[in-house]
């Protein structure tokens, strides 16, 4: 009502462990066959779906809803440890491999879905992006330029590639790091990982065992293949533009409890390959 634009951040605690039981829906899903964990998952993705519909449908009730961008996504990929999922381990997200704590794609490759003024309903692109990017996004979508920023922006606006599918920028860097230990579980793929994309190539580095994978995620979207030995030099400009982007970034890593030294960068292990 005050002719202002306005922003609304919608943050559900769904899909969440632990997997409480949302009795709208779960006895449905029970009824599907699926196990006891993966009803309650299954009603948590609904009533979230729910919830974002009645949103939806407000907008069209106060006539906003051709006026008004709306952009879907997720902090990670979907958890795949088991329990508290059923099934194998990491079967959850096929075709991506493993889940939520890893930097494969099944921990970081996620859904992004957007709706606004001039967007097509169909379309789907290849560009890859990162969360990062939303700020410069939605400073150009209502109108701001010239802002007065105190912080250094890290993403760009990726509108374009929102209206026009077909472009893809292949020199774009994403980059991941992750020099912590998000569980207990000692499984190789979780915690303690560095990973970048450019354009088909991705390089992770995994710190505890000091080994760099190369996938070309684009052929191989379930990172089947290391193609670190078969790509040697492009495994070395991978890990020196890793390390290159991880100094700009004052990013830390890890040392060895052992004798308290510091990891080498990427671009040293390639080096030493």
């Amino acid at each position: 009502n005050s002719g202002k634009p306005f922003f609304l951040y919608m943050a559900h605690y769904a899909v969440h462990v632990p997997l409480s039981k949302d009795k709208r829906y779960y006895q449905k899903y029970i009824d599907k066959g699926l196990t006891d964990a993966e009803a309650r998952y299954a009603g948590l993705i609904e009533g979230m779906d729910k919830s974002l519909g009645e949103l939806m449908d407000y907008l069209k009730q106060i006539q906003e809803d051709q006026n008004t961008y709306i952009v879907f996504m997720s902090d990670n990929g979907g958890l795949s440890l088991v329990p508290p999922r059923s099934g194998l381990a990491h079967s959850q997200n096929l075709p991506l491999k493993m889940g939520k704590g890893s930097l494969y794609e099944g921990g970081i490759r996620i859904p992004f879905i957007v709706s606004g003024p001039g967007i097509g309903r169909e379309g789907v692109s290849n560009q890859p992006i990162a969360v990062e990017d939303l700020f410069s996004t939605i400073l150009e979508w209502t109108g701001i330029q010239n802002a007065t920023i105190e912080q250094k922006v890290d993403g760009a606006s990726i509108d374009r590639f929102i209206r026009n599918t077909s472009l893809v920028d292949d020199n774009k860097i994403l980059l991941w790091h992750y020099p912590n230990n998000w569980t207990n579980i000692n499984l190789h793929g979780i915690s303690w990982a560095s990973a970048m994309r450019k354009g088909k190539w991705k390089l992770i580095y995994f710190h505890k065992d000091g080994n760099l994978e190369l996938y070309d995620v684009v052929d191989d979207i379930g990172e089947t293949n290391d193609l670190s030995l078969v790509y040697p030099d492009q495994l070395k400009m991978m890990a020196r533009l890793m390390s290159d982007e991880l100094k700009k970034r004052g990013a830390k890593l890890p040392t060895r409890k052992q004798n308290g030294e510091v990891i080498p960068w990427p671009d040293a292990v390639a080096k030493s390959r």
